[in-house]
């Protein structure tokens, strides 16, 4: 595509992302808008890498960054005020267009909010694009009514997603995904391995356990307990556990103790010994050859033979590098309540939803055992066509070039 330089008159945009895969792809975009008019001023909610982008963060990512329904009923409180500090930020600053990043519970509010500003103060050029659309298609396809009502243009990464907007007569665009430029490996595999001490001849299986505290609280312990069971079965294996740039060490490190040690304290060290007594094979200690990963993601992705992986954006990126997976997930038992009611789409894993079909194991709330896990990840790992179809989903999700023809749409719709 041929790229045209606009100048908007120092425009001011705004983006709000509530995630660290929003996070990821508006700093994307950041980086393209910029790159078509260097005079515009970038605002908004985000994290280090929107921040990287030459975007002015006046909030936080993790202060926004909860998951589940039960999760956003305890935070609240501190939801509403980072929402109220929003509206008062576009008051007080009013830009030209505000970019909504995926986060539908937050953004779909805000959208609203600013959508009365618009009229009540005459605000006609504040234009609202959404950009990564909220996933009418797994719960309520209607909700697009709502969707067109309060937005200007959404601009979509997956083709089946247009389908379904057009159906309802509203401006969408498909633009392809931004994961195909980004992802870029620096190191190779042997390379990787043996600089955080980790042997190349053997087959490494990595753990993903999320970008939120509460994924890695919920899902570390037991992809612990799965890669003990694969290790028992083979130790010519190895493991790295990728931490994401938005999880401190410590919560890291604090669940691996648990695991290796149990809690401490007089009380715990009794009952273990009792435990133990009456049921020695019982022992759930873990003893494996493990290395934390903390550096560039892709390349860590890349050192691995086989993963394990939470359920979100870390699927699709694992695809696109066409290593075998295992998906799983586990939520509050109200959250998943109220999702199995709602979600009327087979699949939650993106891999599988963009193939159409099932192609990597989805392993869910109770499903979700470390046994079950194993067994996934040895079937993965024997599985001799899953390379090539990971290969068929690349090939499916356009050419290079989204952040940039994502970046050209929006420029168009407000100058």
């Amino acid at each position: 595509m041929c790229k045209v330089v606009m100048t908007m008159k120092n425009n001011h945009i705004m983006f709000i992302a509530g995630e660290p895969s929003g996070d990821m792809r508006a700093a994307g975009l950041a980086r393209a808008l910029k790159e078509l008019d260097p005079t515009l001023r970038l605002s908004g909610i985000g994290g280090e890498y929107m921040q990287e982008a030459g975007v002015k963060c006046f909030t936080d990512i993790t202060e926004l960054a909860v998951i589940g329904i039960a999760e956003v009923v305890k935070n609240l409180s501190r939801i509403k005020k980072i929402f109220d500090q929003t509206l008062k930020q576009i008051d007080l600053d009013p830009p030209d267009c505000v970019i909504l990043v995926d986060y539908p519970g937050f953004n779909m509010r805000l959208a609203k909010e600013i959508k009365k500003r618009r009229i009540c103060h005459s605000r006609p050029r504040l234009k609202i694009i959404y950009y990564i659309s909220p996933q009418v298609w797994a719960w309520r396809e209607k909700r697009v009514l709502k969707i067109k009502n309060l937005v200007d243009r959404m601009i979509v990464l997956f083709p089946f997603e247009q389908g379904i907007y057009s159906k309802y007569g509203m401006k969408v665009d498909y633009v392809g995904h931004p994961l195909v430029d980004e992802i870029i490996v620096y190191k190779d595999q042997t390379e990787v391995l043996k600089n955080i001490g980790l042997s190349a001849g053997k087959t490494t299986i990595g753990l993903m356990p999320g970008s939120r505290a509460k994924e890695v609280e919920r899902h570390l312990r037991l992809m612990l307990e799965a890669a003990q069971i694969l290790f028992k079965q083979n130790k010519e294996r190895q493991f790295i556990l990728l931490k994401a740039s938005s999880i401190p060490f410590k919560l890291i490190e604090d669940q691996i103790k648990v695991s290796l040690r149990g809690p401490e304290g007089d009380v715990a060290i009794f009952f273990k010994r009792l435990l133990r007594r009456f049921a020695p094979r019982n022992d759930t200690r873990i003893d494996i050859p493990i290395k934390i990963y903390d550096g560039p993601i892709y390349d860590g992705i890349n050192a691995m033979d086989a993963v394990i992986v939470a359920s979100g954006t870390a699927t699709l990126e694992t695809a696109l590098l066409k290593k075998p997976m295992v998906i799983i997930y586990k939520t509050s038992w109200v959250t998943y309540a109220i999702a199995k009611v709602l979600i009327k789409i087979p699949y939650i894993g993106l891999v599988n939803i963009v193939a159409g079909k099932k192609i990597v194991e989805e392993l869910i709330q109770n499903d979700a055992t470390a046994a079950r896990i194993a067994h996934a990840v040895e079937d993965a790992l024997h599985n001799p066509d899953i390379v090539d179809q990971l290969t068929a989903i690349k090939t499916s999700l356009d050419e290079p070039g989204a952040s940039l023809r994502a970046a050209q749409i929006i420029l168009e719709e407000i100058k």
